[in-house]
């Protein structure tokens, strides 16, 4: 099973000179090579990546987040169809949750998107995260490139739901978006602590009908909040604004801003800076990933770990004492 191969797979040459030709069919069977786990097609991921690599990097790569219930896919359908009428090729990524049982998500966006996805100029992609963060920042890092090679000026990194891959998305991408609701009430002050310290714009959607006084108040309110948090390192002040994407009111101020802020950051420095942050940061999330293929992935440590769980549900041997003379066994077999 090792060295199988799937059925129709091309020479890494097809893939990248259909990515650079613009052609899209070959960008999807491209990004599937990239989100699959067969030892044969991580070789052939790395040789197209490594091709297309300087011919990638020459877009804005924006992050969107929000609560839920908050409009995501309405309003970037919205914000694509406005990017697109303004000349701009658009790629949406969509990091849709794995079931942690099943390994399964739901990849709706497409249906839910679709004046946009049947638009020339719009692509739109959604991955199932998998089981890890880590694996979340490097497939959709590497689709990421995929697409910059392939002519797409803008990519939109959507995620599902608002959790920890808010992190890896951040990490990964230029501006950070975060939508939000008028009236969405205490409960969510977890969330707003954690995110709005990221989020380099706060949108404040569905601010049309009664919702107008409510979302101008709102509006304030995260405008207050946003004052106390330090500047951040870009330079950058978080812009709040109210939109409506089911009415297409708002949309360009995003725009607008973003443009704002990508011109900041160039004349500052921070762009480069922080894209070869990432970059680096980037090569120790793959490390890490690797190395926890190696471990797991070891036959006599699988069986090892099997009598360690017996042990310590027997007490026989106590959870950390159980980690170290794994590891141990582990370090001895280099």
């Amino acid at each position: 099973m090792k060295n199988y191969k799937p059925k129709g797979r091309l020479a890494a040459e097809a893939y990248i000179n259909g990515i650079l030709k613009g052609d899209r069919v070959l960008l999807s069977r491209a990004i599937t090579i990239i989100e699959s786990n067969l030892e044969s097609d991580k070789t052939l991921a790395k040789e197209i990546i490594q091709a297309i690599l300087p011919y990638s990097g020459n877009s804005i790569r924006i992050g969107i987040t929000g609560v839920p219930g908050v409009g995501k896919s309405t309003f970037i359908e919205a914000f694509g169809k406005h990017l697109v009428s303004k000349g701009h090729k658009v790629a949406i990524l969509s990091i849709d949750p794995s079931s942690q049982r099943s390994k399964g998500s739901i990849l709706g966006d497409k249906t839910r998107m679709e004046e946009l996805a049947n638009m020339e100029e719009a692509y739109i992609r959604p991955s199932a995260s998998g089981d890890t963060l880590g694996g979340v920042a490097n497939k959709t890092g590497e689709t990421m490139l995929l697409c910059e090679a392939n002519g797409y000026d803008v990519l939109l990194i959507e995620t599902v739901g608002v959790g920890q891959s808010e992190t890896a998305v951040h990490g990964m991408t230029d501006f950070f978006l975060l939508l939000m609701l008028a009236g969405a009430g205490d409960e969510l002050q977890g969330i707003k602590k954690g995110i709005m310290e990221m989020a380099d714009m706060v949108v404040i959607n569905k601010a049309d009908g009664d919702n107008i006084t409510m979302s101008k108040m709102a509006k304030r309110q995260y405008q207050n909040a946003l004052h106390i948090f330090p500047l951040a390192e870009s330079g950058w002040s978080p812009v709040v604004s109210t939109a409506s994407a089911i009415k297409g009111i708002g949309i360009d101020k995003v725009w607008d801003e973003v443009k704002n802020f990508k011109k900041l950051v160039d004349e500052n420095g921070y762009f480069i800076k922080n894209r070869n942050h990432q970059q680096i940061q980037w090569m120790y999330n793959n490390i890490n990933e690797e190395l926890k293929h190696l471990f797991y992935g070891s036959k006599d440590i699988s069986s090892k770990l099997k009598v360690l769980e017996k042990d310590i549900i027997s007490s026989k041997i106590s959870p950390v004492k159980a980690a170290q003379n794994i590891l141990d066994d582990f370090k001895k077999s280099f």
